[in-house]
């Protein structure tokens, strides 16, 4: 059982979360994962998290806006060497997010 909710962001590999937007966005400050914990909480080890899994309670997915300006995206598939070509419509209707976010820089 998870103790905390776990925000899956998805976001542009060069994008840098804006702490105060996070904040702002999601009541509470951003924290990273300890690498021992990321399969826990999302199925997926570390540099293969899949943005298109199954969201359970403790665990919800948003897309960045910083994602918007790219024709196609490269999201894991749940290992490390995975990955897939999307459209972000296409990624969009995978993944089911929670919403859409702005809180990167």
């Amino acid at each position: 059982m998870l103790e905390k909710k776990t925000v899956m962001l998805v976001c542009a590999g060069t994008a840098k979360v804006d702490n105060k937007k996070f904040k702002e966005t999601f009541s509470t400050k951003a924290k990273m994962l300890r690498a021992e914990e990321v399969a826990d909480r999302t199925g997926f080890p570390v540099g293969g998290v899949c943005p298109f899994t199954e969201q359970n309670d403790g665990l919800e997915i948003y897309l960045d806006d910083s994602l918007k300006v790219f024709d196609y995206v490269y999201p894991a598939c749940g290992t490390p060497n995975t990955a897939i070509k999307l459209t972000i419509q296409e990624l969009e209707d995978l993944v089911e997010p929670k919403s859409w976010v702005a809180v990167t820089k």
